[in-house]
């Protein structure tokens, strides 16, 4: 499951109308998308925003890699509306998880198309501190390896007789400590070879850095930049005015 979940972090390199879009209008579009799904705790609303997400990846061709994210967050997914429904109710679970699905997918989108280098160059031209725009990249770039070095070291403990799927649900997560451990102390080792290496290399010497191709928004990312913006104020007037129409309020019969 963590896996196939990190298959959303993974950069895609295509020649795509979704990937030649500059990478602040596909960060600004995932924060939109992130607010407008806080607003509903309705089923309804939230599907029909979840859905309005597939044409985006149709475009960007990445739905297989969208949908291996999706199978690794079934399992969270279910977990939510098993919880929501023994304390509060079932139709608030299934409204959860499709919020989880669809905040997951907007930025599963953001991260497919956007390339680490052009998300630290798109920060540090947003006046973000160039350290934490690196150090961002950084994290996304290396999220390939760690979930290669993940999968290695499942197998390697499966060899010595680890069962990860015996047993009861805490049994389960239990099997996943000796997968946890090792995985830790390794992230560990790559980031002071890391250091070290960026310590040689006089990593923040230079306070105002240059690029040979700096990022410059074009019109259809100001253009879709005001239609998000648009339909956000258009959402939240309705919400404020008159609210959602009855039909949207639909609840499961459970």
């Amino acid at each position: 499951m963590a896996i196939n979940f990190l298959e959303a972090f993974k950069f895609k390199m295509k020649d795509t109308v979704i990937h030649n879009l500059d990478p602040r209008t596909k960060l600004y579009f995932a924060i939109i998308i992130t607010i407008i799904s806080l607003l509903f705790n309705e089923i309804i609303p939230l599907l029909i925003l979840f859905l309005s997400l597939i044409p985006f990846f149709i475009m960007g061709k990445i739905v297989t890699q969208w949908l291996t994210t999706l199978r690794g967050l079934i399992f969270l997914a279910i977990f939510i509306i098993v919880i929501d429904t023994l304390f509060i109710s079932f139709n608030l679970g299934v409204a959860m998880s499709i919020r989880l699905l669809g905040l997951i997918s907007a930025f599963s989108l953001f991260f497919l198309t956007v390339h680490p280098d052009d998300l630290s160059q798109g920060l540090i031209q947003m006046r973000v501190p160039f350290s934490f725009a690196f150090a961002l990249s950084l994290a996304i770039r290396f999220v390939p390896t760690l979930g290669l070095e993940a999968q290695n070291v499942r197998e390697a403990q499966m060899v010595r007789g680890l069962e990860l799927q015996k047993g009861n649900i805490i049994k389960k997560v239990k099997n996943f400590i000796p997968i946890i451990i090792p995985l830790i102390i390794l992230s560990i080792q790559r980031a002071m070879v890391v250091a070290e290496s960026l310590e040689s290399r006089g990593f923040g010497a230079v306070k105002k850095r240059t690029y040979l191709y700096p990022l410059k928004m074009k019109i259809k990312d100001y253009l879709l930049i005001i239609l998000f913006t648009a339909l956000l104020v258009f959402i939240i007037t309705v919400l404020i005015i008159g609210g959602l129409p009855n039909w949207m309020y639909f609840s499961l019969p459970f």
